[in-house]
Order: C-alpha cells, then structure tokens, then sequence
C-alpha cells in the first residue's frame, strides 16, 4: 500500500498508510492523546478526526482541554441542542448555534408562539444526554447552494444564510457554516442535518460535561425589526470537575455584578430617564472615579504627556477625513442636521488630536509629542448589547495619542507597555495576556506595505520586550494593528482593558508634517494609546475584581465611626473631624439605630475600618477597631489607629513615576 508522509509540530516526519486520518495520526504517538483528541490542525485548517490526510500535511492534534478543544466541544454540543429542541418541538425552525466564551447558544423560532420556560430546559437536556448515549457519529458531506436550499427548503433562517453569502452579500455576520461555494453540514441521524465548516467530534458520545443555563431573546441578524427567536445558552467542558469549577465562578461573578454591587454601594445608577447606556455617578462612585483620574493625570503629567481637551461633537467633515464616516458610521449617533452643516457625537478623540498636531508648524526636535485625553466619547451599542458599565454608549477614555518619528517607534511602544503594566498592577492586576491585532482584509485603509510595517512595529516591541504573546488574525481596527492587553481577575476571568494601535494612515488622511534635520516635510507616525480602556469599564471591572471592598486608599469611605449610644455622640462627632481634618475618608452613624444593626450596615457597605466608641474611649481617648476581614480590638489609641491607617494607605497607594 502506498503511505503519505506526514510532519508534527516538533518538525518530526512520519510514514502513514495511504487513508489515514488525524485520529490515526494521534493514536500513533500515544493511547492518552488518541483519548484526549477531539479535531486536529491540518496546514493550518481545523479538521476532524476522521477525514482522511493527504501526502505532506502538517498536523497537530487538539485536545479537550485546550482552548481550541473546548470550543470544539461547545459547537458540538449546540448541534445536539438543536436535535434535541427539534425533536421534542415538531415545526420549530433553528437558526445558528455558535460556540463561545465558555459556552455555547442555538437560536429557535418554535411553532404556535410557544416559548420555552424552566420545564422545558429539563426536558431539553435529558434528551440531549440520551443523543450522546447513543453515540451518534458526526458525518461530514459538502452540497452546492441549490442542493443546501432544497434540503434546507423548510428552514427558512438556514436559507437566508445560504442567500446572503452565496449571494455575495458584504455582511457574511453568522456564515461561518459556509466556505466559499460549497456548503458543507454534519448528518447526526437520517432526520437530523445542520449545516457548519465544522470541525465536530467523532460522535455524540464524546459529549456529556455540559449544562443548559438560561431562556433569552435574540432579533434575527441582531435586526430589531426583525424576528425575535428564543436563545437557549449552555456552556460544555472537558470534563465533570471542569464544569462544577465554572458554574461556582459564575455564582461567584453573580455575587460580584457591579451592577448589583452599583446599587448596593450607591456608587452609581442608569436612571431610565437618561435612556440606555448612561450612567449618573453617585458622591461614593465619584470619589473612586476621582481617585482613578487624579492618578492617571499624575502619571502622565510625570510621563511627558501634554494635556488637552476637545468637544463633545465635530462637523461630519472631521469624521469624513478620518475615515469613521466609512467605517464606523454604524457606532456612531445620528447625524445632527444644523445651519452650517451636519455634526455628529464623537465616538474617537483621536481625529480631533491629529488637528491640534496639525494647528502650526511642527518640528522633529518635538518629537515624540504625546497628548493626553480624558476625553468623553459617545457610541450608540444596540441597545441588546447594553450591559452595565461594561458596555456603554457615553464613556471617558484615558486617551493617548503620541505622534514620532520611525526612529522613535519602537522605544515607543516598549515604554507604553512598560506604562500600562505598571498601571494595571497598580490596581491590583498581576496576570497578563497580550495579542497582536492583524489587518481585517475587508475592512481597511491604506496600503498593505503600510499595514506590513506598522504590525511588524508591534511585534518587534513586544518582543523586544520579552512578552508571549497571540495573534488575532483580522481582528484590528481599520486605520491600523493593535496589541490588545487583557487582565485576569480575581475569579479567574480575563477582561481587555488597554490598547496600544500604531497608525501610519490618520498622519496621511490629516496631511501632518514635521519638518526633520533635513529641514525636509516628513509624515509622523500615530500611536494611539488607553491604559484604562475607559474609566467607566475600568472602574466595573475593578468593582467586580474586589467585589465592591476596595482597597482602602480606594474605598469611599475608609472608616466609619458608630457611638455607642447618644452621650457618646460628641466624642464621635470629634474623632470624624480629626480623622477628616487628615485627610481620612470618614463618616458617623448615629445612635439611633442598635448598635448591632449599624455595625451590620457598616459591613455592607464594606468600609474597610467600623470604629467604635463607648464610655471607656471617651475617658481614655481610644477606639475600638472592627476591620474589614480582621478581628476586633478594644483601647487602641487614636493616634496608634490613624498612624497604622495611614501606613496601610501609602503602602497600597500606587507611584505615580
């Protein structure tokens, strides 16, 4: 029989029988990988275990318990979700069914109007675990479109998807079950068929660790004049132990929902009279907002940084020579027709900086110039995107956009991961991930050498820098790459806060010059640069990282002083001046409630310090101190007490150099 040579990611060569597929590749090199498997990387392209290899692959196996594995596992487990649901709803027509963080979804429009309640869920997953019992293999075939629409005639969401893309339709949004021409789908049973690229397992019985979690609704095409299915969300692990340890995150994360915790902690509110995604900063919320400001303008005060400020809105030619018009024009809100033309909200500071770059004549000796932003930005989220602080529509990003020279780029870039690091450690975060950001083909300006020279700059900083790093490939902005710096929390999930983007196109749609030693006009290169991302994200993710308790120099209040019973009052009343006479965060809860009922209110509040005073303090001059976490201590003096608070607060406080 003829072989195929087939080589491994270590560079390895090895001979194969003609016909063998990845499953045999990974059962060669050993019994628990051939068990761990579930698809493999074949020249790049994500296969199943069964398709057969051709001669001078390169293959490397995935497994379960990687990222990719688990995704693997997810989307396959929504196929059965939706076998399950039409099995059980005769008539019902499914839509698309992506894997995602930590989950997966299927979208349905059941027949009669029927929704689906908690019931249903029960039922849904029983006889889910009755497909993946009997083992049902994943099989592959590929169709022309007029085959798919015949056999998809009555599935009128699946046509659509053929439709569109087959079409050419710009906006492929879900057609990832759709490569080029051909259309391939996965075959369960005689009865069940869903189109996908794929890859899937081997078959339904390699499912099983997974739970179905909630009922939602979601518009056709995220379309909100158009139909509204019913969601169903579930999330699918590698194993038993891993799905109990991410629903007790969730529970955790449901604990830490700074939109609960917001309201707890009065630190913020979304009055519905605003409209959606806008928040009022409450005095508690404001003081922590402030904090987050005051450190970020001494940072960049310290760091070169020269401060400006801008409108909250510009005429539409400012955003048609940017390029947003084009790009973005989806994000931003409606044009504002006036007298002497059309404006709009601004949802970038950067267009208004390369103006103030370009407002004289400028000279290399001033490079790099750096100009800091706290600068509010508006964008209009769809309103079924809204979530909090996290998702937005009016925002204030910390924003950065530093213009130098080619020379200059790279010890550029490496001081600005140095900055944000250091920033995002000094509130708290310790566990990194960075990705470089690729050029998206279909949505770009400016030249493929331009995009090749700033996505290389970027990688040679962080390189330089020493950083791991991934790369999205196709996920970067349309003027130019970035790198993407996400932060794990305290519950182990991972968030992406700052952003570093290198642009060689705004420095050519805005015409800037400098003049160089040459005493010749040259193009600046933009960097454009958040260490927060924006303060309002920023600020719920710091919420959720500590759960509302602050670190003392951040919290609202750092003490709160409770009298006994009222003769105690005046001592009280003198501690909170003192203490707020030095600086301290301080306030009083009168007698006027039991004491237990006030310390229990103080401890919801999560103030870091419960202060109480009695008769023996008053004689004496002392405290009695509840900390946060920590045991009661009766007759600490008062000086003894603020001198420790403001230890512990200058030790937390962050450095602002």
């Amino acid at each position: 029989m003829a072989q195929i040579t087939i080589t491994l990611p270590d560079g390895s060569q090895r001979l194969y029988d003609e016909g063998a597929t990845t499953a045999d590749v990974a059962a060669s090199i050993g019994s628990r990988l051939a068990k761990a498997a579930v698809a493999a990387v074949v020249d790049g392209d994500e296969w199943d275990l069964g398709r057969a290899l051709p001669d001078g692959a390169h293959v490397a196996i995935i497994t379960a318990d990687t990222d990719a594995g688990r995704h693997v596992l997810r989307h396959s487990t929504s196929h059965v979700l939706a076998q399950a649901v039409t099995q059980l709803f005769p008539g019902t027509k499914f839509s698309i069914g992506p894997a995602i963080d930590d989950g997966f979804y299927y979208d349905f429009d059941l027949p009669d109007a029927r929704t689906f309640n908690e019931d249903d869920l029960v039922a849904i997953e029983a006889r889910m675990r009755e497909i993946m019992k009997a083992d049902q293999p994943f099989v592959r075939f590929e169709m022309s479109p007029d085959e798919a629409l015949a056999l998809f005639a009555d599935q009128p969401y699946k046509c659509d998807i053929i439709q569109r893309v087959t079409g050419g339709a710009a906006d492929r949004g879900d057609s990832s079950e759709i490569s080029g021409t051909t259309i391939s789908a996965y075959r369960n049973t005689p009865q069940f068929v869903d189109m996908c690229v794929g890859p899937h397992v081997a078959s339904t019985g390699r499912l099983g660790h997974f739970k179905l979690m909630k009922v939602a609704g979601a518009y056709w095409r995220g379309n909100e004049k158009g139909p509204m299915l019913q969601r169903i969300y579930g999330t699918a692990w590698e194993s038993k132990v891993a799905v109990d340890e991410h629903l007790h995150r969730l529970a955790e994360a449901e604990k830490r929902d700074h939109r609960r915790l917001a309201t707890e902690l009065d630190l913020l509110s979304f009055p519905t009279e605003l409209g959606g995604g806008l928040a009022v900063w409450h005095p508690k919320g404001a003081i922590v907002r402030k904090l987050m400001e005051d450190y970020s303008r001494e940072r960049h005060a310290n760091g070169g940084y020269q401060f400006v400020f801008t409108p909250h809105l510009a005429n539409g030619n400012l955003f048609q020579t940017s390029g947003h018009l084009d790009w973005y024009k989806d994000g931003m809100y409606p044009a504002m027709e006036m007298d002497n033309g059309t404006y709009y909200m601004k949802p970038m500071n950067c267009p208004m900086h390369c103006l103030i770059f370009r407002s004289r004549q400028r000279s290399y000796r001033e490079l790099p110039l750096r100009l800091f932003e706290l600068g509010n930005v508006y964008r209009y989220e769809r309103a079924g995107t809204l979530h909090g602080l996290m998702r937005i529509r009016g925002f204030t990003q910390d924003d950065s956009h530093i213009y130098c020279t080619e020379d200059q780029l790279q010890d550029e870039i490496a001081s600005l991961l140095d900055f944000v690091i250091s920033v995002l450690k000094a509130f708290g975060f310790e566990d990194f991930q960075f990705y470089l950001s690729t050029k998206d083909p279909m949505k770009y300006v400016g030249s493929d050498e331009i995009w090749d020279k700033a996505t290389e700059a970027l990688r040679l900083g962080l390189d330089r820098y020493g950083l791991a790093y991934q790369v999205k490939e196709g996920d970067a902005a349309f003027y130019g790459p970035k790198i993407d710096i996400d932060v794990k929390d305290a519950i182990g999930r991972r968030w992406q806060l700052s952003t570093i983007q290198c642009d060689f196109n705004l420095p050519d749609r805005f015409n800037l010059e400098y003049v160089g030693a040459d005493n010749a006009r040259h193009r600046p290169i933009m960097l454009h640069r958040a260490l927060f991302g924006s303060i309002e994200r920023f600020f719920g993710v710091l919420v959720e990282h500590y759960a509302g308790a602050f670190p003392t120099w951040m919290a609202p209040l750092q003490a709160r002083v409770l009298p006994v019973a009222e003769a105690h009052q005046p001592y009280a009343e003198s501690v909170v001046a003192r203490m707020r006479s030095s600086g301290f965060r301080v306030d009083i809860a009168d007698a006027n409630d039991q004491l237990g009922k006030r310390i229990r209110a103080a401890k919801l509040d999560k103030i870091p310090y419960v202060l109480v005073v009695g008769d023996d303090d008053v004689a004496s001059g002392t405290l009695g101190v509840n900390p946060r976490g920590g045991e009661v201590e009766r007759g600490v003096g008062f000086e003894q007490f603020t001198a420790r608070l403001q230890a512990e607060v200058e030790q937390q406080l962050p450095t602002t150099s």
